[in-house]
């Protein structure tokens, strides 16, 4: 990992590229600007440098000024989901050619018999393998067949292979001939890019090391093809600062690390919407909170307790079945944890066999992009729905970018759902909107339930473009009590990205038993870690603490899943080792109710992390409420239960003040987003600015 130019903070630019739009953040000290413009599909940065050519006319300001700037993209995830990644290829071991689809041979349902899995990347006639072999303890068996490799090449190269993943047995514990693979296929084929296992993920389990090795191979290309272009276009624009890179972890990234390993930037989009509601959450001192980020192409939700988000080190893409765990293609990279659905403003809406409205998980991105758009799209989606019903002003949508159709969405909703069930467009658009809300709501529940809290306990904090459209009814129907829009909501991942710590975290695989334990090759190993971490980490922090962790994920000896344990950040000593088993033994005790006494220990992996401090703000007082009236105008909506349009008031969210008060339903509106309170809530501005909807006391 190459060292950053080191620039003192002032001007710093954040940008986050989804499905169907981009958004741009401006920060100089407290003030902040934002936009919006289209994603550009074909050049993803185009539609950047688009934005930020508008921001910095907005903002007067040049990007020759500007510092620091955090990028984050769903550019890897989408390529993944739509399959539109590189032709790549697998290279494994003699036998293991078909691992991809044997997988772990679990199923995520028992009892289907008609199971649909994820489709691999790698289809089986690119799928190849060599004579190797590297036994557990990483002892060399069988030598390299360096022959056969040499043909493997020529087959590549004939078949225009752009990528290959290289995943070979046990390299994890010795990388030497998947190293030797890597040096092979260059000198024969130096245009192909090659992903190494030992480097990707050097872990066991042979499945997900295999997954997520395959997964940075597809793309790859995409990704180092796309940064190259934005950073030789930045250079002629004449930026000088930090360029970074969010990851799937929360934590900022160098370019050449992203380059490397584009897997870690799979889920870097919603990591700042997770972001950005622990920061509010810290401002507004909620403790328990669900963070809902629903954007353009899909939506997004995550706990966070205490202000801080839950992570893990695994996690699915493109899973087959929305909610079974185990049906989607597993990555093992450090992880913000949360659950992705496709239920965008940009979701396709249509009637299955059955006659049932269904919405998602297809999108009309923003190329098409809805029928409202104009822009030739001819099928609903969930914008369509907005409009029809009367929650979207047709004029100056996207702060003012844009007017809307809505003679299309009328049109489109009529042609591909009403038609069919014998609804009217207004009841369509009530149909789509009240299912992909159920979809929302459905996602909260089974994600709040499989980490054993109540979903009704908790306050929702919602960001994303399309996110305050819907998010009080998902809150309805979930049973939340309070739902908080914050101010810049619409563009809140980008925010969040500026709130990110530099970090970086490195797993490796080095088998140990506590019994047999050698404190000096574990503490040169985990030195060795955190210095390459602090290659990066420490030039990019400047003059910042930085934090650094330590773990060891241990089992008793023949389990199947480790515990993180702790690990002091210094050189382990013999006299440690009794202090880890008793640490263990605690952890398993709490987990399980049971610890097994004189049982053998063994540790599978090794983790080191480095960050800068996240810094949270500080806690704001409480307003009290004015009791003035608020002017405002009416629109009318369409009430879907009452199967009529009723008349409601819209405010202009700079109208409103803090401690000002507006009763549901209602419509506040501003350039990014428009809030929709339901009648089961009333609404108050606090002193972040923040709109606060609280539900309504039910009389007795």
């Amino acid at each position: 990992m190459s060292a950053p130019k080191v620039m003192p903070y002032s001007l710093r630019l954040s940008a986050d590229v989804g499905g169907t739009f981009t958004d741009i953040v401006l920060e100089e000290g407290a003030t902040r600007w934002t936009t919006k413009v289209l994603t550009t599909p074909a050049a993803p940065e185009d539609g950047v440098l688009n934005g930020i050519e508008k921001i910095m006319g907005i903002a007067s300001r040049s990007l020759d000024q500007v510092t620091a700037f955090v990028h984050g993209t769903t550019l890897a995830t989408n390529s993944i989901i739509e399959r539109r990644g590189a032709k790549t290829a697998l290279i494994g071991t003699d036998g293991f050619r078909d691992i991809l689809e044997i997988g772990t041979e679990s199923r995520y349902d028992q009892y289907e018999l008609a199971l649909v899995k994820p489709k691999p990347l790698v289809a089986r006639p690119l799928r190849f393998t060599v004579r190797e072999r590297i036994d557990a303890r990483g002892n060399e068996l069988l030598a390299l067949d360096e022959a056969q490799l040499q043909g493997i090449a020529a087959e590549l190269k004939a078949l225009e292979v752009t990528s290959v993943a290289v995943a070979l047995l046990h390299s994890f514990m010795n990388p030497a001939h998947e190293k030797r693979v890597r040096e092979i296929l260059n000198a024969a084929y130096p245009e192909l890019y090659v992903s190494l296992s030992c480097e990707v993920c050097p872990e066991i389990r042979e499945y997900e090391r295999t997954s997520t090795t395959v997964a940075n191979a597809y793309v790859q290309p995409l990704m180092d093809s796309y940064l190259q272009r934005m950073v030789k276009r930045l250079a002629e624009l004449g930026f000088t600062g930090i360029l970074s890179l969010i990851t799937s972890g929360g934590g900022l990234s160098s370019v050449d690390t992203a380059r490397a390993f584009p897997v870690r930037l799979v889920e870097s989009g919603p990591a700042g919407g997770a972001i950005f509601a622990s920061q509010i959450a810290a401002k507004l001192g909620e403790k328990r909170v669900i963070a809902f980020d629903m954007g353009g192409t899909t939506a997004k939700i995550s706990l966070i307790e205490d202000y801080a988000s839950e992570s893990s080190r695994i996690f699915e893409v493109d899973r087959a079945a929305r909610f079974l765990k185990g049906s989607g293609l597993p990555l093992r990279i450090p992880v913000i944890e949360l659950v992705e659905i496709g239920a965008g403003g940009g979701s396709l809406a249509h009637v299955d066999a059955l006659n049932r409205v269904n919405v998602g998980p297809e999108s009309a991105s923003s190329v098409p992009g809805p029928a409202c758009y104009g822009l030739g799209g001819t099928r609903p989606a969930v914008t369509d729905a907005d409009v029809t019903i009367g929650l979207i002003n047709p004029i100056g949508f996207a702060g003012g970018s844009m007017t809307l159709r809505d003679d299309l969405s009328k049109a489109a909703l009529a042609e591909h759902v009403g038609d069919k069930i014998g609804l009217t467009p207004e009841m369509s658009a009530y149909a789509v909107y009240e299912m992909v809300c159920e979809n929302m709501a459905s996602a909260a529940r089974s994600h709040t339930v499989e980490r054993g809290v109540v979903a009704a306990d908790h306050t929702i904090i919602a960001s994303g473009g399309a996110a305050p459209l819907h998010v009080a009814r998902v809150a309805e129907k979930i049973g939340a009590p309070r739902v908080i829009i914050p101010a810049n909501a619409g563009v809140g991942s980008a925010v969040g990205f500026l709130a990110a710590p530099f970090s970086y975290e490195i797993v490796r695989s080095n088998y140990m038993r506590l019994d047999t334990f050698d404190a000096a090759s574990a503490t040169k190993m985990l030195n060795e870690m955190s210095a390459e971490i602090m290659e990066w980490v420490g030039p990019a922090a400047a003059d910042e603490a930085i934090i650094e962790t330590r773990i060891a994920f241990m089992r008793y000896v023949g389990q199947g899943h480790e515990i993180p344990v702790v690990l002091p950040v210094r050189d382990i000593t013999e006299e440690d080792i009794a202090g880890f088993r008793k640490t263990y033994e605690a952890t398993y005790e709490e987990m399980f109710n049971r610890s097994i006494p004189a049982a053998a220990i063994e540790i599978m992996a090794w983790s080191v992390s480095c960050s800068t401090a996240p810094v949270l703000p500080a806690t704001i007082s409480p307003v009290p409420f004015t009791g003035r009236s608020v002017s405002g105008e009416t629109t009318m909506f369409f009430d879907g239960r009452a199967e009529q349009s009723i008349e409601i008031y819209r405010y202009h969210r700079n109208d409103l003040g803090a401690g000002d008060r507006v009763a549901g339903p209602c419509l506040i509106v501003e350039d990014e987003t428009t809030t929709f309170v339901t009648g089961s809530f009333d609404a108050w501005i606090d002193a972040a600015g923040s709109i606060v909807m609280d539900k309504k006391e039910v009389a007795a």
